[in-house]
């Protein structure tokens, strides 16, 4: 095998995100429900000779030096790969959405590449090298919808109903660090349980994020009117400008305003990548 075309890289959304508190070390504790929509960036490899990586735009660009450069070379590195690699990459999430595009390309690209190279690292390999590349990335690898604790790593996979959702990203974007270092970010949620969660999954909790979120970036809050007035209840997902709302059956919805991203999402029970690694090192053939 010397490619693979057409690699999904699917987006996420938090169906809720409550801060329950701080570690010494000043990362958040998080909980949260992570939920796969199909909403996707797409990448494609080339094997190359050598171990000389390159990526081409052809969507969106990109900076230089992103997570999926950054994934494959840590594949490289955790394993001693001497193979390289040609990835083009397909851009069409929006950046600073808080729907984890980076995340889920860096995630892509350590499943493609291990297939490519045969490098043959199971899931929780995997996910050790993607901890280190983002605290979204071990939610994509491991490819289910989730409930989410600690600062990102410890994953519970839940059953969602299957929806349509509403995702609009306005123009502005958020940087995620200055919504964390905000004085006037609540910190104190009580603790959730999963089954307080499943009597009422799409209307559970709340973006602890958001209040400082639209201090910061009042394209939020203009979002947020925007399905108001169409009699939809939205929040915010993660900790960027996307806002989402689920949409009841038959709902017309209008025209985007001028400059923003509007998509109608349904959600997905199983990442398209799934099985793409062993969940179990025994199982591995090496």
């Amino acid at each position: 095998m010397n490619s693979l075309y057409d690699v999904p890289a699917p987006a996420k959304l938090n169906l809720f995100l409550h801060v329950v508190g701080r570690r010494e070390d000043g990362y958040h504790l998080l909980q949260s429900v992570f939920m796969l929509i199909d909403w996707h960036d797409t990448l494609h490899f080339e094997r190359r000779p050598g171990e000389a990586l390159s990526r081409e735009d052809i969507g969106e660009p990109v900076p230089a030096d992103d997570l999926v450069l950054r994934a494959a070379r840590a594949l490289q590195s955790a394993t001693g790969c001497g193979q390289g690699a040609h990835i083009t990459l397909d851009k069409r999430l929006p950046a600073q959405a808080g729907m984890g595009g980076g995340s889920s390309d860096a995630a892509s690209c350590l499943l493609a590449l291990n297939r490519l190279w045969n490098t043959g690292l199971d899931l929780p390999e995997l996910a050790r090298i993607g901890v280190a590349l983002g605290a979204d990335v071990p939610f994509f690898l491991h490819g289910r919808n989730a409930w989410v604790e600690g600062i990102g790593e410890r994953i519970a996979p839940v059953d969602l109903p299957s929806s349509r959702f509403l995702v609009a990203k306005p123009p502005a974007g958020l940087d995620t660090a200055a919504i964390f270092r905000a004085p006037d970010l609540r910190r104190d949620s009580g603790a959730a349980i999963i089954s307080g969660f499943a009597a009422n999954p799409l209307q559970f909790g709340r973006n602890d994020l958001q209040p400082v979120a639209q201090r910061l970036c009042p394209d939020v809050g203009l979002a947020l009117e925007w399905l108001a007035s169409q009699g939809l209840a939205g929040r915010m997902t993660g900790s960027g400008s996307a806002v989402f709302a689920p949409l009841p059956p038959g709902h017309q919805v209008p025209p985007a305003p001028p400059g923003w991203l509007v998509r109608e999402c349904s959600n997905m029970d199983v990442h398209p990548l799934a099985g793409w690694a062993s969940s179990d090192s025994s199982s591995v053939g090496r």
